[in-house]
């Protein structure tokens, strides 16, 4: 009986937040408190919840002050130069477009949330495709790629979920993958230099000026504004969203550096003085995290106080940063302390012990020692057609307690699970894909045709490496 009402339960919460009939927070807190009580075990539910609450605050913790620490890294300019020295890089050369395309959508994705990496990959390299026609098809499904394998960052959701539903340490998952997901970067770079030479094959080498007269006429977002007496050709994107590119050469034909900007240069929250300052701080926040110095949440705590304190020295410039990324972090943390419900109850109940002995049955021996394998294969296909909430909190321990016993361990699950991750990215139950889309003009499903076959590549050379690695 258990076992029947452990995967009703999954499949109600899947069907519930697939068909958008209520949000993923409500349905981890209200359809495992109604399953608890159809099992017998209301008077419990208290119980379960408080120790599934314990065991996730520390996850919750790291979250929400990962988040606040990378948004304000980008508000203060910490990856503007970035932006920058990509565009200068790619100048009209579509082979140099595409692959910084991948590397500023793999450095913008640090931030953790694919919504502000694809806001500010589009509006620096949308203008370049778009002048230089080039496909717009190849820009998403580049920055969506390398987003997706950059999305494996403890703070950025698949690990944590998969950390909190097993209930081990964030940083046991990810620091042995690291290897298996930098192949699977280099995987994504290597991609887009291929893509890129396709596209210079087709439309050549250009340089700027030529590029300018192949589409001299007005558009609402590129406006071509010839320079009269100054001898200046400008390429530029109207400032509005998250920020602006521009590109300038003058007569000369050499680029004028400052006027290369992939986000609004004149944002209030700028900090110039302090870069070093912040970018010295990053680099030993990530650093003390790789090498465990201390555990990632209390890591996070400090830099997020120490970021805020120094850059914003004066409450209300805080108050005001704290409550420009207050969405994202109450969403995030709000999610895993909803999940200390469903986890806790379909633990508390023994649901997992019974489903798990009914997956155990199914699978054939031979295939039991290879349980994680396994789990990689199925998270392609499962992360792609559900969302990571259902995949993580409903699949995956179902998947560890089979794996349990054939004598695999959780953490090698746990690190499988995130092989599909690369495909995920573009999923129609990922909201942050809409916004690739919508900002670059282009069709979801001519990206999702364009884009997938190559996600499923990537997630396959993740997990590839990560047997051959020894950590799955």
């Amino acid at each position: 009986m258990l076992t029947i009402l452990g995967f009703a339960m999954i499949a109600t919460f899947l069907v519930l937040i697939m068909t958008k009939k209520m949000s993923p927070i409500a349905a981890l807190v209200l359809i495992p408190a109604l399953f608890c009580v159809a099992v017998g075990q209301g008077a419990k539910l208290g119980d379960y919840v408080i120790d599934g609450v314990g065991n996730l605050a520390p996850t919750a913790a790291m979250l929400m002050f990962a988040i606040v620490y990378f948004g304000v890294m980008i508000d203060v300019g910490l990856f503007d130069p970035i932006v920058r020295g990509i565009l200068r890089f790619c100048k009209a050369d579509p082979m140099r477009i595409v692959v910084g395309t991948a590397v500023l959508a793999a450095i913008v994705s640090l931030d953790g949330d694919g919504s502000t990496t694809f806001m500010i990959t589009v509006s620096a390299m949308y203008p370049l495709y778009k002048r230089l026609k080039m496909s717009l098809v190849v820009m998403t499904g580049v920055a969506a790629t390398a987003n997706g394998v950059m999305n494996t960052l403890p703070w950025g959701g698949p690990t944590a979920r998969a950390a909190t539903a097993l209930k081990l340490d964030a940083s046991e998952i990810f620091i042995p993958m690291i290897p298996a997901l930098a192949v699977g970067l280099l995987a994504v770079f290597l991609l887009s230099y291929v893509l890129g030479l396709r596209e210079r094959k087709r439309l050549g080498m250009l340089t700027l000026d030529e590029a300018l007269v192949r589409e001299p006429e007005q558009e609402t977002v590129l406006a071509g504004a010839g320079g009269g007496g100054g001898g200046e050709d400008r390429l530029r994107k109207g400032s509005g969203g998250s920020g602006s590119a521009e590109i300038t050469q003058d007569g000369d034909g050499d680029e004028d550096d400052e006027d290369f900007k992939g986000l609004d240069p004149d944002r209030s929250t700028l900090r110039p003085r302090l870069y070093w300052f912040n970018a010295g701080l990053t680099v030993a926040l990530l650093t003390a995290m790789i090498m465990q110095l201390m555990p990632i949440p209390v890591l996070f705590l400090l830099g997020a106080a120490l970021a805020l304190t120094v850059n914003f020295p004066h409450m209300p410039d805080q108050r005001a940063r704290i409550a420009a990324h207050a969405d994202n972090v109450l969403n995030v943390s709000g999610m895993v302390f909803a999940a200390a419900v469903f986890t806790g109850v379909l633990t508390g109940t023994g649901m997992v012990e019974n489903m798990a002995d009914s997956v155990v049955s199914a699978v054939p021996d031979a295939m039991g020692p290879h349980m994680a394998i396994v789990t990689g294969l199925l998270s392609l296909p499962l992360t792609y057609f559900m969302s990571n909430d259902g995949f993580y909190f409903g699949v995956v321990p179902v998947l560890a307690e089979a794996g349990a016993a054939h004598g695999v361990s959780p953490l090698e699950i746990a690190r499988a699970s995130l092989a599909g991750q690369a495909l995920h990215m573009s999923s129609p139950l990922v909201p942050a894909v809409y916004v690739l889309v919508g900002m670059a003009k282009v069709e979801f499903g001519d990206h999702t045709r364009f884009t997938v076959k190559w996600a499923v590549l990537t997630s396959l050379v993740v997990l590839g490496a990560g047997i051959l690695f020894g950590t799955i």
